[in-house]
């Protein structure tokens, strides 16, 4: 049984850094592409940022509002993936989701909801002076 658990949120004033984690377990994980999505209130949920399966190219990909801030990485030894957060704004305060699918594509990550399998409970992040 596929399990994932984020933390690292919390409140953290505009401008600031932050980085979340996400502990996996179940099955083995470098195998699989990892996402991270986040929900702000009255919001659908939205993609943030993926990385790709290990092997082959590494790949990530990032959502157009957090390039050049955000960075998505994963330490397969320790079977976590993180998403490090820096130049926090307002907007970016959301409940922060990491996923993975079962597909195990080599260089490919995936950005629509649809497409990952399982997911956390999330980790609430919260941007305010």
């Amino acid at each position: 049984q596929v399990q994932l658990v984020e933390s690292g949120g919390g409140l953290v004033q505009p401008g600031g850094s932050l980085r979340l984690s996400c502990a996996a377990s179940g099955r083995t994980f470098s195998t699989y592409p990892m996402g991270w999505f986040r929900q702000a209130p009255g919001k659908e949920r939205e993609f943030v940022a993926a990385i790709s399966r290990s092997g082959g190219s590494s790949t990530a990909s990032y959502a157009d509002s957090v390039k050049g801030r955000f960075t998505i990485s994963r330490d397969n030894a320790k079977n976590t993936v993180y998403l490090q957060m820096s130049s926090l704004k307002s907007e970016d305060a959301a409940v922060y989701y990491c996923a993975t699918t079962d597909s195990a594509s080599y260089g490919r990550t995936y950005s629509r909801e649809y497409e990952y399998d399982y997911w956390g409970r999330g980790t609430q992040v919260t941007v305010s002076s």
